[in-house]
Formats: C-alpha cells, structure tokens, sequence
C-alpha cells in the first residue's frame, strides 16, 4: 500500500477541496434555479440532487471527524510523519474517484438513505454545500495536529466498519469530485436543454 506524507496528503486534500468549493461560489450560486433542477434525462439526478446526495453524506461525517479530532486531542495523540491506507478504504477510494473524463470508472448505485429527491429550495442546498467544504478544510487544518493512522471513524452504511482518519478524508473528498463532475455535466446538460428550447420557440 502506498505511503504519504502526513503533511503533503492534507495539503492535496485542501487544493481539491479548495477547487470544489470555488466551483460553488463562482459558479453554481449563480445557476438559475431551473437549470439546477433540471434532470438530463429521465431518472437521472439533477445537480441540486447530486449536492443534496453530498450534502446528506456530509451531515453524518463531519461531526464524526470532529468528534474523533477532539478525542484524538485529548488522548495526545500527535501527528506523525506518514499515513499508510488501510486496504479497505483504498479500495473505497480508488472506487469513488471519478476517471481522467471525469466519467467514473464504476458505475455505483447510491443507498438509499442517500437519494435526494429532486425538491425543494436549491439556495438552501448550495448554500449548505459551501459550508461543508469551508467546514472540512478546517477539519482538514485540525487533523495536521494528530495521527491520521490511529484515529477511527465508524462508516455510514455499516458502523461496525471503522475506517482510519486519513481514508475517510480520501475518501469524502473523492467522492465530492466524483459528484462535483456529475453536477457539471448535469448543468451543462440543462443548459443546452433550455439554449436549444430558446432556439426553436
């Protein structure tokens, strides 16, 4: 399994994260909410869908991590130099990462619990989207103080599974990527929608 540098592993994540939430800010808070809503096709999850799909994810892991950073704190736990993966949550990585197109390699059915209907106020959803990825940066700065090794977080689906500190920050932040790039694709598809619509009226 491949080893990272503790330091240099939190800064990628921060880039990544960085870039996904400009992408927010600059961009989809300034989506017209009918092309935000808009689904490509039938069955298929309109961007506010797949930030609500993000967003629902979020709800369960940020406070997980924050609690597990606080106790990690107390326990005196300090940083040290590498993180090695565990070999469950590489695989969950590689499996969320989405292609060089940015089309995923696997195709994944979401649970249940975390399919979004396509309802509601968008607003509301970007806006807590944003302060997700502002949330997990500072998280991210917290855990540069402690041993993403040791520290354990119990995985959503299953929380008899727990998961080291630094594969579920790989794995959050992949599968935001994965979702950020289906959000895009799903605008880009509305927004050609409503341009050919306009054309033809």
């Amino acid at each position: 399994m491949k080893t990272h540098n503790s330091q240099q592993l939190i800064a990628l994540l921060e880039e990544q994260t960085e870039s996904i939430l400009n992408i927010a800010v600059q961009q989809w808070q300034m989506t017209p909410v009918s092309v935000f809503k808009q689904q490509p096709s039938p069955g298929s999850w309109s961007a506010m869908q797949c930030l609500g799909h993000l967003n629902a994810y979020g709800r369960y892991y940020l406070p997980a991590i924050e609690r597990a950073i606080d106790m990690a704190r107390l326990k005196h736990q300090p940083a040290v130099e590498t993180f090695t993966p565990g070999w469950l949550g590489n695989y969950f990585t590689k499996l969320m990462l989405p292609g060089k197109d940015g089309i995923p390699v696997k195709k994944m059915k979401a649970p249940k619990d975390y399919t979004i209907i396509n309802e509601g106020n968008s607003d509301a959803v970007i806006a807590e989207f944003i302060n997700q990825q502002e949330k997990i940066l500072l998280l991210l700065q917290q855990a540069r103080h402690v041993d993403l090794n040791k520290i354990r977080i119990p995985v959503s689906i299953a929380k008899f599974i727990k998961l080291k500190l630094g594969d579920v920050f790989m794995f959050l932040i992949a599968h935001n990527l994965r979702h950020v790039k289906q959000t895009e694709r799903a605008i880009a598809a509305a927004t050609s929608a409503k341009t050919k619509a306009g054309s033809l009226a």
